[in-house]
């Protein structure tokens, strides 16, 4: 009986494995293949299993955790080594007798080594105010009042950043988050900003960019040879499309 249960669940585990492996070909065939008018289709169809297999390697990695023996870590999954680019933080963990004397007879310990591990770990987005500060000093004798002049603001008598003006707009435009989306998971972190007003600092950030898009396009259309990605991108066209252009400065050409 206990023989049979084992084959079962092995058998189990193989099909599981494989319909990975399965599902990861169709993706990467469906993404070779992803162009054309079929391609939203396509698009839709490669999230789907996208999901699926997310879902199978997590029930597998929850599985292994779950049948490990006691006392034995489960075989991590083959992860490469962390970009020697991050940042690393140091914490050195002291042994709880302290690093100077033997637990056992009390003597004088000595540097052999150390090990090291490193974990990936992340910092979430934290808001914070940035106040200058402009101090005013008066000449005892002339009375001429000196003072800096006002650092250049990324809005005209705004209260942003150019860092929260660039954290917007690439959140918009390259990680599809939706303003009204930026505005729910700003309110979870305390902090209570309208869609309207993100609407406004993203036509801001349009502003300020329209010259670095200026030299571009003057770059391009300069070339002898002008090549272009074919992969169509869709709009919706809906009666308060103009007006989100409008709230953002952003008019159709």
């Amino acid at each position: 009986m206990l023989e049979a249960s084992l084959a079962r669940a092995n058998a189990a585990l193989a099909a599981r494995d494989l319909l990975i492996d399965t599902l990861r070909g169709q993706i990467a065939r469906l993404r070779r293949i992803q162009f054309g008018a079929s391609s939203e289709k396509l698009g839709r169809e490669i999230e789907q299993l996208e999901l699926a297999l997310e879902e199978l390697e997590t029930e597998r990695d929850v599985s292994a955790v779950e049948t490990a023996a006691p006392g034995v870590a489960p075989r991590p999954a083959p992860v490469r080594s962390l970009p020697g680019h991050l940042p690393r933080e140091e914490v050195v963990h002291e042994p709880a007798s302290g690093a100077c004397t033997c637990p056992d007879c009390g003597g004088t310990l000595r540097l052999l080594g150390m090990d090291a591990h490193e974990m990936l770990d992340v910092v979430p987005v934290r808001w914070r105010v940035v106040r200058d500060l402009r101090p005013k000093y008066s000449c005892r004798h002339c009375e001429k009042v000196v003072q800096a002049p006002a650092p250049v603001g990324a809005v005209a008598r705004g209260k942003a950043t150019f860092a929260t003006l660039a954290h917007i707009v690439v959140s918009k435009f390259d990680h599809h988050l939706p303003l009204y989306r930026q505005a729910e998971m700003m309110a979870a972190q305390g902090l209570d900003i309208d869609r309207s007003t993100l609407a406004g600092w993203t036509g801001q950030a349009a502003a300020l960019l329209d010259p670095v898009v200026s030299r571009i396009r003057d770059a391009v259309l300069g070339a002898d040879k002008i090549h272009a990605d074919d992969t169509p991108v869709p709009v919706l066209d809906r009666p308060w499309q103009d007006r989100d252009r409008a709230a953002v400065g952003i008019r159709g050409r």
